[in-house]
């Protein structure tokens, strides 16, 4: 079991929101949105965000249990996802035609998948069902996540302005590096246990 502080619970869920890389998606998909009502937008999107993730911290512990899935395997699972979301950021896809939302964004793709994501949900619930006794420090490391979140986005065009696209790309790999350890560590310790419950002939 990882035994996570209130600090490490916020930098890990910072990590997963990814708000320096959602820069530039957020940036696409408000293009066509009136400049004065993009802070209404983002704020509105991150708040959707924050209710959904703050569900799963409620609910996590009887989903567990309606799926029949044990702490152990959403840790492992968790560690999966987050490995691959890392590797993206590390290494990301051959930039594609980009398609133009011609609309205001509600919900999709702003609030799920880009900051409500699989593994931001698998990540509420694994700290909550690991430590459900600390569910105020968890919700409050989410609370600043979504602060966090909400501060880079409302001044993503003067981020992108000052540093630029390159510093701005370098600092997401830089997060994407940290977050692969993150990752390897909930895998590995996750397979750990795994086999100590082998040797005991317990299973998961």
């Amino acid at each position: 079991m990882n035994n996570y502080t209130f600090l490490s619970a916020t930098i890990l869920l910072v990590l997963i929101t990814d708000p320096i890389g959602n820069i530039s998606i957020f940036a696409n998909a408000l293009k066509h949105v009136a400049p004065e009502r993009r802070p209404f937008v983002i704020v509105r999107e991150i708040m959707i965000a924050f209710v959904l993730l703050l569900t799963f911290m409620f609910v996590g512990e009887k989903f567990l249990e309606v799926m029949n899935l044990s702490e152990l395997s959403l840790q492992i699972g968790g560690g999966v996802i987050l490995f691959l979301i890392a590797i993206r950021m590390v290494f990301p896809p051959p930039a594609g035609p980009e398609e133009e939302v011609l609309v205001e964004p509600l919900i999709v793709p702003l609030a799920i998948p880009m900051i409500a994501g699989p593994s931001a949900l698998a990540t509420v619930l694994l700290l909550v069902s690991q430590q459900p006794e600390r569910r105020l420090e968890w919700i409050g490391a989410l609370c600043v996540t979504m602060l966090v979140s909400a501060v880079v986005l409302l001044s993503a065009e003067r981020i992108q302005r000052i540093v630029g696209d390159r510093v701005v790309i370098a600092l997401e790999r830089l997060m994407g590096l940290v977050l692969v350890s993150v990752a390897i560590e909930m895998m590995l310790s996750g397979a750990k246990v795994f086999i100590l419950r082998l040797m005991n002939g317990q299973g998961l």
